[in-house]
């Protein structure tokens, strides 16, 4: 359709149609205003922000999601930030997640398995619902439906139901799902989302100092699959999270940031390049959401952000057009934009 067409009028030395940035809304404080960061991801050259939004469960088999305070951004924080970004011309989507409070033995929202399933099914739907309304009452254009949730993906039925109470709710909405870059063919409801998700942290490489050739060289094989897949499907993908951790070794274990390594800015830069390079003028690719903007950033900063680092450069590089983005100097926005209320 129109997004394919975009994706093949896309420059051949620039991003995708779909040049993006998420913006977790991590902030402990409830009155965190997120407008600074919105203006530093559009000076990137970004088209497209993913506003991230997380509620909470106890655990992997507990059945009550709830926004939690200090953890979870209000509903006036979510439409505040959504109403900026569109002032500022980026298109919105809102991001709904699911994080465990109780996360024994390292599980995580792809391993929930609720003791009640039904109870489980009615709270979700109702944060999503709730998200729907406040991306309506925003006026974003985009609404994630999920994102990781691997052991509730074969639920077909599930997620028809949840999808058409949110068409119902806000039919103006684009759905997407968001799949996990190792589980994205098991999942039972393409056929009914708008927008085919997935995130991107493929293990690239068990050397911390591969070079860019050498990361660059090791998407061939992941990408040969997902474009094969996108071709079979008919479908454009967008890679809803594309992202590095600040560490050493950010590139061999992407989903991790949790690990206690020293900070390496030149990594995550390399990690940024060789994935611009791998992925420029792939004509299925409708979409690159880098993550995450949120963070102090600069060079003591072991987190996602690529604030106030190297791979901001290649990012500014790549939406802008500019041909072979090697990186330079980071960009040193006002420090008055990373408040002590800060919490990634």
């Amino acid at each position: 359709g129109l997004a394919l067409g975009l994706a093949l009028a896309a420059a051949p030395d620039s991003g995708p149609p779909e040049q993006g940035m998420a913006l977790g809304l991590f902030s402990a404080d409830p009155d965190f205003d997120y407008g600074p960061m919105l203006r530093e991801i559009r000076s990137l050259e970004a088209t497209h922000v993913s506003v991230v939004w997380v509620w909470w469960q106890n655990g992997r088999n507990d059945a009550h999601i709830r926004p939690v305070p200090g953890r979870s951004a209000t509903s006036a924080q979510v439409v505040r930030t959504l109403r900026q970004a569109r002032k500022l011309g980026l298109h919105a989507t809102l991001f709904p997640i699911v994080r465990l409070l109780d996360r024994g033995d390292g599980a995580w929202r792809g391993q929930i398995a609720p003791r009640d399933e039904d109870r489980w099914w009615d709270r979700y739907t109702a944060y999503i619902l709730e998200a729907a309304l406040v991306a309506k009452h925003a006026g974003a254009q985009r609404l994630s439906v999920g994102s990781e949730l691997l052991s509730r993906e074969s639920m077909r039925d599930r997620w028809l139901e949840l999808i058409d109470r949110v068409r119902l709710r806000a039919p103006e909405l684009e759905l997407m799902y968001s799949a996990n870059w190792d589980h994205y063919r098991p999942v039972s409801f393409w056929d009914a989302v708008d927008v085919v998700g997935l995130t991107a942290y493929w293990e690239l490489t068990r050397n911390p100092d591969a070079s860019v050739r050498e990361l660059e060289r090791a998407w061939r094989h992941p990408r040969r699959e997902l474009l094969a897949w996108s071709e079979a499907i008919g479908r454009p993908v967008v890679l809803t999270e594309v992202g590095y951790p600040s560490l050493d070794g950010g590139a061999a274990w992407p989903w991790d940031e949790t690990r206690r390594a020293p900070v390496d800015l030149e990594e995550q830069r390399r990690a940024y390049l060789a994935f611009v390079r791998a992925w420029t003028g792939q004509r299925r690719l409708q979409g690159a959401y880098f993550w995450n903007w949120f963070g102090f950033g600069g060079e003591d900063d072991a987190g996602y952000t690529p604030r106030r680092k190297p791979a901001a450069e290649v990012v500014r590089c790549w939406f802008g057009g500019g041909g072979r983005c090697d990186g330079g100097p980071p960009s040193t926005p006002n420090r008055e934009h990373a408040s002590s209320s800060l919490r990634p």
